[in-house]
């Protein structure tokens, strides 16, 4: 485990919901940080998760190789967190899944560190019918190639408090009578903490014994959709529709989506294709054994955050329900 203080780590793309724990767990090793991102003035909130100079915030656009190497300057691992949903705003799955991926994988091994982590997502298959699971795909291959010892991580879907998973769910019991039943709600879903994955980054730095693997992190339990929103209505304490949405209806609204800039539409044609695949550790697959971390169910952690959408119920002063 890192824990000298004069070492410093690299975290690519460390202002996004999976970052901002990395970089808070990294922070309590002692190490110094840099965090690398396209916005630096978006990763600001950061500095305070470290001691007065630990964490140092810098610009990097990891298709930039030049901006890359910059970036990894002196430093003795990197951790690359990258990834987009939708394509939009000058970003594209290539640019950042397989370029930016293989950019830093390049730029790791020609500086000679000693360690590199790659975040990537179950569902990276060449074969995927969706852009995103084939770029996650072909970024791992260039990691491999570049940086043959480097740990490579997929998690299932995050949950956390600024998910946007169980909180846009939530959110839509504000102002819809319904939920959508995309496909029936079959796909199946294993939610892994935010915390318990980021552990799993850290403890995969400077270990010998990781070097080279993959490893696929789930939680606990596996879920159908249909049970996730059962869950968050319960949890929320409203009482709403469940209405199926057939995938070719689905399909419609996708499209839709597809017109609005990068990251604003509910539903792209390539999630659509993405929620057409359970999104489950494979059978077999190595996972937070071999980390000794046992994973947290989502009913340990979402009933906090979700409780600012429950239906509050006004009580006159004798304790008896109003209206």
């Amino acid at each position: 485990m890192i824990a000298m203080k004069d070492r410093l780590v690299t975290v690519f793309g460390g202002s996004g919901f999976l970052g901002r724990y990395v970089v808070a767990r990294l922070a309590r090793t002692g190490v110094r940080i840099r965090v690398a991102v396209r916005d630096a003035d978006r990763a600001l909130f950061l500095k305070p998760a470290g001691d007065v100079g630990q964490i140092a915030i810098m610009s990097c656009d990891v298709t930039d190789a030049a901006q890359v190497r910059a970036a990894l300057a002196d430093a003795s691992a990197a951790i690359n967190l990258t990834g987009i949903l939708a394509e939009g705003w000058g970003a594209t799955f290539d640019g950042v899944h397989v370029q930016g991926a293989g950019n830093i994988a390049k730029a790791a091994a020609d500086a000679g560190l000693g360690s590199l982590v790659h975040v990537s997502a179950i569902g990276a298959d060449p074969e995927s019918s969706s852009a995103y699971g084939r770029t996650k795909a072909a970024g791992e291959a260039a990691v491999r190639e570049a940086f043959p010892t480097a740990v490579i991580l997929r998690p299932s879907i995050l949950f956390g408090p600024e998910d946007d998973f169980f909180n846009r769910f939530a959110g839509m019991t504000r102002i819809s009578p319904a939920l959508p039943l995309i496909g029936g709600g079959q796909t199946r879903f294993q939610p892994v903490w935010v915390v318990d994955v980021a552990e799993a980054v850290v403890r995969s730095l400077d270990e010998p014994e990781f070097a080279g693997r993959t490893f696929e992190l789930g939680g606990p339990k596996v879920y159908s959709f249909a049970q996730i929103l059962e869950y968050i209505l319960a949890t929320v304490r409203k009482h709403r529709g469940l209405v199926p949405m057939p995938w070719a209806l689905a399909g419609v609204v996708a499209r839709f989506g597809d017109l609005l800039p990068g990251g604003m539409a509910p539903l792209t044609t390539d999630q659509l294709r993405m929620l057409k695949r359970d999104n489950v550790v494979t059978e077999g697959a190595e996972g937070f054994a071999a980390f000794g971390i046992r994973p947290t169910p989502v009913e340990a952690v979402v009933p906090d955050y979700l409780a600012r959408y429950r239906a509050w119920i006004h009580r006159p002063r004798d304790g008896r329900a109003g209206n």
